[in-house]
């Protein structure tokens, strides 16, 4: 598990294979860029070393290119991806001197977005998910654009983790509090699981508009 914090974002990660196994193909990624961070988990399709190292590949690409449009990396990823059994991937290429995140998912990586002003409307917003393979059966991709506010906050989590996962989540606790909590009480026990918390804070370390 990791916690990391920059003038951009604030994250942490909780996850682990499936039990039994030693590698899990459910694999995250926060990677910045010039003004901006791409944020992405990926879940290499069934579970052992063959998910992971699908995974891993789908990583690498990510990494690679991290500031191009989240279409053209799912497209890139998909190319390297063909020998392998195939991802399905959730992206958020977060821009902060426009102050928008664009993001999209191929497959079942849940996505949320809750925003940190609690007179916002809509408070909560759910990433559009298309039914896919990266790697296999790529779907017509698109992607949604959205603004973004400090104290905003990101969720995205696998398969292995139950779909009920927002139903206790406090936006005002901290990334690593939220996501140790859904991975202690939402990972199934029968698959890897993961999830990514991210909280978007201003450039000068404050969650606070200003």
């Amino acid at each position: 598990m990791e916690k990391v914090n920059n003038h951009f974002v604030e994250w942490h990660v909780a996850g682990s294979s499936r039990p039994g196994e030693t590698d899990s193909g459910d694999l995250h990624l926060v990677q910045y860029f010039a003004d901006g961070v791409l944020l992405g988990v990926v879940d290499g399709l069934g579970h052992g070393e063959e998910a992971a190292a699908a995974g891993r590949a789908a990583i690498e690409v990510l990494a690679e290119s991290a500031q191009d449009p989240v279409i053209s990396l799912v497209e890139r990823c998909h190319e390297r991806l063909r020998p392998t059994r195939g991802v399905v991937l959730s992206l958020a290429s977060f821009k902060a001197k426009e102050k928008t995140m664009t993001w999209m998912g191929v497959g079942n990586v849940e996505g949320a977005f809750l925003r940190g002003d609690p007179d916002a409307v809509p408070r909560q917003e759910s990433l559009l998910l298309r039914s896919g393979v990266v790697g296999g059966s790529l779907p017509r991709l698109s992607a949604s654009i959205i603004p973004v506010m400090p104290g905003d906050m990101l969720i995205f989590a696998t398969d292995g983790i139950r779909n009920d996962f927002l139903t206790d989540v406090n936006p005002g606790d901290s990334p690593q509090r939220i996501a140790d909590r859904i991975f202690a009480e939402y990972a199934r026990q029968t698959d890897d699981a993961l999830v990514l918390v991210t909280r978007f804070i201003h450039a000068n370390g404050s969650t606070q508009p200003g």
